[in-house]
């Protein structure tokens, strides 16, 4: 199966040749992916990966990307984060629409990552309530890439954390 998604990453001011890149990510079997580089040290890598599942595709995916670039740190994996519009989208109803399935259903409805004036989601996890709930016609790839990339941006955070607060905080948040 094929499976889509995006791996966005920082560069260090070493392996800015954009040419080098290129050529170094098709060596490491990164063929399948759009290549951008619109914003000075960074990179986006937009894959479209033949995989058994989400998961393999997205794990294969970083670590060609390792190979090719082992300095490149990974800023997000996509699609994860987003908003209620984006939601809507995806789900093929309106931005309205969404918004009243989260006021009607606020016990049930997935906390956002992020509240303000622009609220954040976790797509996998807006999507599994969707799914759930029933009614709603639902790309089986989309969910199960939206739950790869969500575990990856989980991953990248604790990691962020030395080991005895990552232990403490998980117990302090359950």
């Amino acid at each position: 199966m094929e499976y889509t998604f995006t791996l966005k990453y920082q560069l260090v001011d070493d392996d800015r040749d954009v040419d080098a890149l290129v050529e170094s990510l098709g060596e490491a079997g990164c063929d399948d992916a759009l290549i951008g580089i619109g914003q000075p040290g960074r990179l986006a890598l937009e894959f479209i990966r033949e995989a058994d599942n989400a998961d393999a595709a997205v794990r294969s995916a970083l670590a060609d990307v390792k190979r090719a670039i082992p300095s490149a740190r990974l800023v997000e994996a996509t699609p994860d984060f987003v908003g209620l519009t984006d939601v809507a989208e995806i789900v093929g109803v309106s931005r309205q629409n969404m918004r009243k399935l989260m006021l009607a259903h606020p016990g049930s409805f997935p906390a956002a990552v992020h509240e303000g004036s622009a609220s954040i989601w976790h797509l996998a996890e807006v999507l599994t309530w969707l799914e759930e709930k029933g009614g709603y016609a639902l790309e089986r790839k989309m969910l199960e890439t939206a739950r790869a990339a969500l575990e990856v941006n989980l991953a990248k955070e604790v990691r962020r954390l030395p080991m005895a607060a990552a232990k403490e905080l998980q117990l302090l948040v359950a």
